[in-house]
């Protein structure tokens, strides 16, 4: 790979990095390439950009726009590394989830994640990842919350005024 081919996988990524606040580094190393392809078609089916790059390259990218903003992840760079860009903070901790599921495997494994700032690092964290709420689901429980105590004012509103129609007949 010459330094000009270098320096645009760096820039690509440094555009990823800045695109999504969500990305999963991932290890792949003892995949098939048939597991890799069905890895990537299940990303792609869930609107996750997957990403094979020299951890090098990873390194000089995270480190060009905030090594410190990056620093807990910059450890997690080592053997074969697979980033997932997602604007869903939980999908690829699914897709992980359901692709180590169906083969009965460990792999990938979770390096590390970076989600809207925080940094989970470690394999253990996958479950916990698998259950983060989107933002959707956060607004639609709050105008679950917010619409629940007007239904019951209106409930009760409506009551009251079926009884006072009963009651003048």
């Amino acid at each position: 790979m010459t330094k000009h081919e270098k320096n645009e996988v760096i820039e690509v990524l440094k555009g990823k990095f800045t695109q999504y606040n969500n990305f999963y580094i991932t290890n792949t190393e003892s995949l098939s390439v048939a597991q890799i392809s069905n890895l990537r078609r299940a990303c792609f089916d869930k609107n996750v950009e997957m990403k094979v790059a020299k951890n090098t390259l990873i390194r000089k990218a995270l480190e060009s726009l905030d090594s410190e903003k990056y620093a807990g992840v910059l450890d997690s760079l080592n053997h074969v590394t697979a980033l997932m860009f997602s604007e869903n903070p939980k999908e690829p901790a699914l897709i992980i989830s359901s692709f180590r599921g169906k083969g009965n495997q460990e792999k990938p494994a979770l390096k590390a994640a970076f989600i809207n700032g925080d940094i989970y690092t470690g394999d253990n964290n996958l479950k916990a990842l698998t259950q983060i709420k989107t933002k959707n689901e956060l607004i639609g429980e709050v105008i679950g919350l917010l619409q629940s105590p007007a239904k019951r004012v209106l409930a009760g509103l409506l009551q009251h005024h079926e009884k006072q129609a009963a009651a003048a007949e």
